[in-house]
């Protein structure tokens, strides 16, 4: 990831669950943006351009579906105990979004993220190298659900940088969709009304809820929280190029993209940059698993 970027995860193999933590330096501006017809997430409100808040300190991608959003409550006790948060007179509220895909159906589902794992996560947070693949929000994660659990491989957590000349763009992305993850240049398959047995498209009831791409891009470069807005409108960009079918009705895909503000780039250059880098990490996160 981008320098002062840390990443942590919490992960349950045998459960087949976890959560991940991104922790953002002081002063990143943060906005975000869903495209799927059922998400799972929390403050994403938040994020929009029009409202009060321009910073952001952490994102947690988790397991659990919507129970796992409690795994944000634990980062925010990290973060306010470190004094990093929202200024208030009351003291600092750390400001902490959440976004979680399902993964109840593969593992033992009494098992989500909650505070307690939240924090783990977020203290294990470092820079550097991020480990990738079935780990942390991505332990769970599966794919290519929309022909039935029959069709389904592993999905997982993926991360991929791209730059030109001194703008950076990363992308860390837990792939769970309900469609295929396609490689460069390849010919979607064909999106039929019925799978082998007979069930409809869409109305599968063991995979109708099971689905999700979630992610952030993170950008060296100073933008404002519209700017955000567009370069997380290009995450999703990149997921529409590496997933097919993307944002169904039953996904719950959400991005946030923030802006460390260390140097002047056109936000078309960065929106452009998280394009390639999200469809990369959507694409690795399944080689890697």
């Amino acid at each position: 990831m981008i320098g002062g970027v840390r990443v942590g995860h919490w992960t349950d193999r045998a459960a087949r669950t976890g959560c991940t933590v991104v922790r953002f330096p002081e002063g990143a501006v943060a906005s975000g943006e869903v495209r799927g017809g059922a998400p799972a997430t929390r403050e994403m409100e938040l994020l929009a351009p029009h409202r009060l808040v321009q910073h952001i300190d952490a994102v947690v991608l988790s397991g659990g579906s919507a129970y796992g959003l409690a795994a944000a409550d634990g980062v925010m006790r990290v973060l306010e105990d470190e004094g990093q948060g929202f200024p208030t007179r009351a003291g600092v509220v750390p400001i902490v979004v959440g976004l979680a895909i399902f993964d109840l159906g593969v593992g033992d589902p009494s098992v989500r993220p909650g505070p307690g794992e939240g924090a783990v996560a977020c203290l294990a947070a470092v820079e550097g190298e991020v480990e990738t693949g079935l780990v942390g929000a991505g332990t769970g994660a599966t794919v290519g659900k929309w022909r039935g659990a029959h069709g389904a491989v592993d999905g997982g957590l993926g991360v991929a940088v791209r730059a030109t000349g001194d703008i950076e763009v990363a992308a860390l992305a837990v792939v769970n969709a309900f469609g295929d993850v396609l490689d460069p240049g390849e010919v979607p398959p064909p999106v039929v009304d019925t799978d082998p047995t007979g069930q409809a498209f869409g109305a599968r009831g063991d995979t109708a809820f099971g689905n999700t791409v979630i992610g952030v891009v993170v950008t060296n470069a100073r933008l404002e929280k519209t700017g955000c807005f567009l370069v997380a409108q290009g995450g999703h960009d990149g997921l529409a190029r590496a997933v097919h079918p993307p944002h169904t009705t039953v996904d719950g895909d959400a991005v946030v993209a923030a802006a460390l503000g260390r140097v002047e780039a056109p936000v078309d250059a960065v929106r452009a940059l998280a394009v390639e880098a999200f469809a990369a990490a959507v694409r690795s996160a399944v080689t890697d698993s």
